[in-house]
């Protein structure tokens, strides 16, 4: 799920834990994990200033992304790192590879590749809602690194996402079903039998399911990161169940 605000992808913990006890990162992992998040907030940001611009010029939404674009597939495809990432922070692949790989799919597979919806009001919805959270995320993870985190950037990393995360989702399922139409038309990204590899895909349908797993997991990572601003906010003791 393209909007998830999951902890720990963007690799800003400053120590990982290892067999229950907590161990400090080593200084050359630390010292690249501080460069790629301030690169990474330093990105965002000239988005989402470039954006700001945009619009101020332009008084309309319409073009916005394709003037935004060559940078947001940069930062985003960036973003494939943190997976790597997983390695030093010993976080969730998985989990990780599921967040980058879906923004990077709506950036690349959605947004790039129907040039008819890059105009709809929703990509510019999840586009602000991007820009924002991943300001607000990557300073978080700089300055837990720097071990000098100001209380208003953690008190907006988990604060912010209660509206922020909603309305990406809302944003990225309205722009999945606006590229509907054309992909049915143009049949694009599908393999029709009879072919030489006796497979067929259909990218229309594909879409669909897609829309259809944001039922379950929106809830499971909506209401985890309600979990984690009780206890980074509140200091409350979350037991988490195993499934």
């Amino acid at each position: 799920m393209a909007s998830s605000e999951e902890d720990g992808g963007g690799n800003g913990a400053v120590e990982e834990k290892e067999n229950g006890k907590k161990k400090k990162l080593g200084a050359l992992a630390t010292t690249w994990l501080i460069f790629y998040n301030v690169a990474m907030t330093a990105g965002w940001l000239v988005l989402g200033i470039a954006m700001v611009r945009f619009y101020i010029q332009k008084g309309t939404h319409r073009g916005l992304f394709r003037s935004v674009q060559k940078t947001l597939k940069f930062f985003q495809t960036f973003a494939l790192l943190e997976v790597i990432h997983c390695a030093i922070v010993r976080t969730s692949v998985l989990v990780t590879g599921v967040q980058v790989s879906s923004r990077i799919f709506m950036v690349w597979f959605i947004a790039h590749s129907i040039k008819q919806i890059q105009n709809e009001e929703s990509v510019i919805l999840f586009l602000v809602v991007w820009t924002v959270t991943e300001i607000t995320r990557y300073s978080f993870y700089t300055f837990n690194l720097l071990n000098h985190l100001p209380y208003f950037i953690k008190w907006a990393r988990y604060n912010f996402f209660i509206i922020l995360y909603p309305a990406g989702v809302a944003g990225e399922l309205l722009t999945i079903y606006a590229a509907l139409p054309y992909v049915k038309k143009t049949g694009m990204f599908s393999l029709r039998l009879p072919n030489k590899y006796n497979v067929s895909f259909d990218y229309y349908y594909f879409l669909i399911i897609v829309m259809f797993s944001y039922v379950p997991l929106f809830p499971q990572l909506y209401f985890h990161m309600l979990r984690q601003r009780r206890r980074v906010l509140h200091g409350e003791v979350i037991v988490e169940k195993d499934d």
